[in-house]
């Protein structure tokens, strides 16, 4: 399963500290990250992450491209709801376009262990079928 990371400065250390606690289960799908987030989590964790762009360089529309073209299968967005809404637009579209892709996203740490626990019991080997752009 490909897994997209990306989070707000102030939620950095919380995926950090999730993607310790769940490490083993990460390890096992490919991840990408934008650009912080990937370099703060894989030295943190010894993850391979794929890194992408910065995020106000573009990294969350490479995600977004991603999720276009089926080429990720969930998504986790730690955000901080006290952040400027100067990227609220970009971040709307993003969260539009998993709504309309069907992801599994999570924006917190309350949604974020549920589908990880979903992920560990198989409950979301379905969106494997998806692939690498097979029709839908």
């Amino acid at each position: 399963m490909n897994i997209a990371l990306t989070s707000h400065n102030a939620k950095h250390e919380l995926m950090i500290e999730f993607c310790i606690a769940y490490g083993s289960v990460l390890s096992r799908h490919t991840l990408f990250a934008t650009d912080l987030t990937a370099k703060l989590v894989s030295d943190a964790t010894g993850l391979k992450i794929i890194r992408l762009l910065p995020r106000e360089l573009g990294g969350d529309q490479q995600i977004a491209s991603r999720i276009s073209c089926r080429e990720v299968d969930m998504l986790l967005f730690f955000r901080d709801p006290n952040d400027k809404a100067e990227r609220a637009q970009h971040e709307a579209q993003l969260l539009r376009l998993c709504d309309t892709q069907n992801i599994p996203v999570a924006t917190n740490i309350s949604t974020a262990e549920p589908i990880i626990h979903s992920l560990i019991n198989g409950d979301l080997d379905y969106l494997t079928w998806r692939g690498n752009g097979a029709e839908n």
